[in-house]
């Protein structure tokens, strides 16, 4: 006991240090917290604008501050703001008597504030950001102009003449500076639309992307997916199967036949594989992959429509077909990979990634056929969140009915399903990673 109450006192004669410390650090000045640059932007610009027009908008000023966005992101050199920035509501309390030259004034002053808060270098560009529409349906805006109406289907939606294959990111609003040549969609880009085009980039998982944001997209939500790709063969708690060897996987080739900009095409190159082939439609995300890949030290090639590859060797570690992915089988068989290994077989396909959304269930089948043996399917698709389940069940059997009308002697197992991002309430993008065992007969 007298132990116990020598314990107790020692705590209570320490007690008063201790509280005396956390007060200390209770009364600290907290640090104060920087002002938004955006609204710091607003603020100076309103105090600027001239005699006539103070009265009345500066008795609006914390209105359109309070509609001011307050958050963005920076790809060098543009400063993207979120949707609905600076949108009807904002101009509809400023009026419609301010200059498209002191708008432009606002817009210096925003992207000077960012400049200086991010400290990535000078930054150029404003735009707001937009949804890619998923279909050319068109619908009327407020200004009697046909604007591209999103839609969110689940599987499984074929693809119509309707559907936006080109990703173009129609909806993006350019606020300041010179994002490149206005060009039709189905307009062929030139070499001087190329050069004259805005091209900015990020750096995810350690990988550079590139893209053109006026022709197209960059999906931020993908990160995560493309980690889980890029660390797919690292040793650690996962199936048997997912184990391969460095030199293996040095010996073997991934295809992607919806290359984008480079997403999992570069995912695939930096985890080792000895080449990756992609496909891909659209001219400026071929563009925006070439720059990437040079910007992250690879080796690429760009074959477009009608060249012939039979017989010809592909050196590269990366190559990526400008034309439709419907090819990819013929064009497959025909070329000769620059990969090679002494101790396996070479050049073969060890995984084949189909990454379109909602579906890209229109390539699954050629998908197995590109694929030779033991090797990986990840299909990529919306799914509702009651149906996961059933649709691994539905995809197992589609494959395993395609193997046996084609008589191979092989085996699928649906290895995992990967919940990516909520694409909307209910509704998951989901990867399906199928492993397939033995060989075409």
């Amino acid at each position: 006991m007298s132990e116990n109450r020598e314990m107790v006192a020692n705590k209570s004669s320490m007690s008063p240090i201790k509280d005396h410390q956390q007060s200390k650090r209770d009364n600290r000045p907290s640090k104060p917290k920087p002002p938004n640059p955006i609204e710091e932007a607003v603020k100076t610009w309103l105090s600027s604008l001239p005699a006539e027009f103070q009265e009345t908008v500066c008795l609006k000023a914390a209105q359109l501050l309070s509609l001011t966005p307050k958050r963005w992101v920076v790809y060098p050199p543009m400063v993207l703001l979120p949707p609905g920035s600076f949108g009807e509501e904002w101009w509809a309390i400023l009026g419609s008597r301010i200059s498209s030259g002191s708008m432009a004034e606002l817009w210096k002053l925003l992207l000077d504030g960012i400049s200086k808060r991010e400290g990535k270098g000078i930054l150029t560009h404003l735009a707001v950001n937009s949804g890619i529409p998923l279909t050319k349906e068109a619908n009327q805006s407020s200004d009697g102009k046909a604007v591209a109406k999103e839609k969110v289907p689940t599987h499984p939606v074929p693809i119509s003449v309707s559907e936006n294959i080109l990703r173009t990111p129609s909806g993006l609003i350019m606020l300041y500076g010179d994002f490149g040549p206005a060009l039709r969609p189905d307009q062929r880009p030139s070499e001087k639309d190329f050069q004259e085009a805005l091209w900015v980039s990020t750096k995810q998982n350690g990988i550079t992307q590139v893209w053109a944001p006026r022709y197209t997209m960059f999906s931020r939500g993908n990160v995560k997916e493309k980690a889980r790709i890029l660390d797919f063969h690292k040793p650690g708690d996962t199936p048997v199967t997912w184990n391969v060897s460095e030199k293996d996987l040095s010996a073997a080739v991934a295809v992607d036949l919806y290359a984008g900009i480079g997403y999992f095409v570069f995912s695939y190159a930096k985890m080792g594989l000895g080449q990756v082939v992609g496909w891909e439609l659209n001219p400026w995300s071929v563009e925006g992959l070439r720059r990437g890949a040079i910007a992250n030290g690879w080796s690429v090639r760009v074959v477009k429509e009608g060249e012939d590859v039979k017989g010809l060797a592909f050196n590269e570690k990366i190559v990526v077909f400008l034309e439709d992915n419907m090819r990819a089988l013929n064009r497959i068989r025909f070329m000769e990979t620059g990969v090679s290994s002494e101790t396996h077989e070479t050049g073969r396909v060890m995984h084949v990634n189909c990454g379109l959304l909602p579906t890209s269930e229109l390539s699954w089948e050629m998908a197995l056929r590109i694929l030779p043996g033991d090797g990986w399917l990840h299909l990529h698709e919306n799914v509702g969140v009651d149906d996961i389940q059933t649709r691994k069940v539905e995809i197992r059997q589609m494959l395993e009915k395609w193997l046996v009308e084609a008589k191979e002697d092989r085996r699928v197992k649906m290895e995992h399903v990967e919940r990516v991002k909520t694409f909307a309430p209910g509704v998951w993008h989901c990867v399906f990673d199928v492993y397939l065992t033995g060989q075409v007969g």
